[in-house]
């Protein structure tokens, strides 16, 4: 909706102080599953890798972690797209011979 009121909510991410977003309300509950996959793998991972690196280390990984998942679906997606297209053409070249 482009004329919905813009809301102020905090996001708590790992130990960082939190930080303020705006947003509209139809994208809070998907800011705050963003914010609690964040956490729950900042907490595992701290768990895991406490003696090896810091808080900002582990969120560092965890950013790369979720980057990777961002490109992994936006290069599915594309293939898809890609495909999509190319039967798109096809099916218009049948409907013209018909």
């Amino acid at each position: 909706m482009a004329n919905e009121a813009k809301k102020q909510i905090w996001l708590h991410l790992a130990d960082v102080n939190p930080i303020p977003l705006s947003v509209n309300p139809s994208e809070e509950e998907q800011c705050r599953r963003a914010e609690e996959l964040v956490n729950s793998l900042w907490d595992r991972w701290m768990r895991q890798f406490a003696e090896k690196g810091s808080s900002s280390e582990v969120l560092a990984r965890v950013a790369f972690r979720f980057a990777q998942l961002y490109y992994n679906e936006y290069a599915a997606n594309r293939g898809v797209n890609d495909f999509l297209k190319k039967f798109e053409k096809e099916l218009d070249s049948i409907v013209v011979d018909v």
